[in-house]
């Protein structure tokens, strides 16, 4: 299993994607690199849009691809209207001009709670639906979101913003593109990206199916793993039994 930090995460270096369909590109790079042939990839929330976008430029090397709470497209043919992108459309003009100094300030924010952190957490589930409550309640899935969160931005907050101007334009693929398997997971009480954006993408996906998580909200598939990798591990084996 391997883990990729997008470009603006952790320590890889920024980089803002003229359409999402130009991360496979770097994908492919990678997969080059350490000599891997086939792969299964899966994305979560804003890592979606990417691993369609795999799907869609290497269906000779991506076997299947899975996507939990993925965003929907917000322009062209395939578009979706609501959710957080409905905001993301409107600030991503602001984002393309001014979006160094927003980037800073988001970042001083997060290094301000690094103390804190911990409590933070514990306030943002109290907030947060009751699924996601149940799951940052696990020491294990509440010690992740915080790694996630602090290590994930502990040198630059670059990716969310570019990834806001990235998926507010037209992707560079359509829906119907994705000839490869797709297995979607979204939670029925997801307060980030609506339940309904879920079902549009796989209801133009030619080869998806879809999982609704009932009671569970955006960080739902983080308590669901061995099931996604499960049904990922399946769904590759019945393809290599295709004629």
């Amino acid at each position: 299993m391997i883990g990729l930090d997008r470009p603006g995460i952790g320590s890889s270096t920024p980089y803002q994607y003229e359409t999402v369909s130009m991360f496979a590109e770097d994908m492919r790079t990678v997969a080059d690199t350490l000599g891997i042939d086939k792969m299964a990839v899966v994305g979560l929330s804003g890592g979606g849009p990417y691993t369609l976008a795999c799907a869609a430029k290497m269906p000779e090397r991506v076997v299947v691809a899975g996507v939990v709470g993925g965003v929907a497209p917000a322009c062209g043919p395939d578009r979706i209207g609501g959710g957080l992108m409905a905001l993301g459309s409107r600030v991503a003009p602001l984002l393309e001009v001014a979006g160094a100094p927003i980037r800073l300030t988001a970042l001083t924010l997060v290094r301000l709670i690094r103390p804190v952190a911990g409590p933070a957490a514990g306030l943002y589930g109290l907030v947060s639906p009751p699924g996601d409550r149940r799951l940052l309640a696990r020491p294990e899935i509440k010690a992740m979101f915080l790694d996630d969160l602090l290590n994930g931005s502990r040198k630059q907050l670059a990716a969310p913003f570019y990834d806001i101007v990235a998926f507010a334009r037209d992707w560079g693929f359509r829906l119907d593109e994705v000839k490869v398997p797709v297995r979607w997971w979204h939670g029925d009480a997801d307060h980030i990206i609506p339940f309904s954006h879920g079902q549009h993408v796989v209801g133009r996906l030619p080869d998806a199916e879809f999982y609704p998580m009932p009671g569970e909200s955006h960080l739902g598939g983080l308590g669901r793993a061995e099931e996604i990798l499960r049904t990922m591990i399946e769904t590759w084996d019945k393809d290599a039994l295709r004629p």
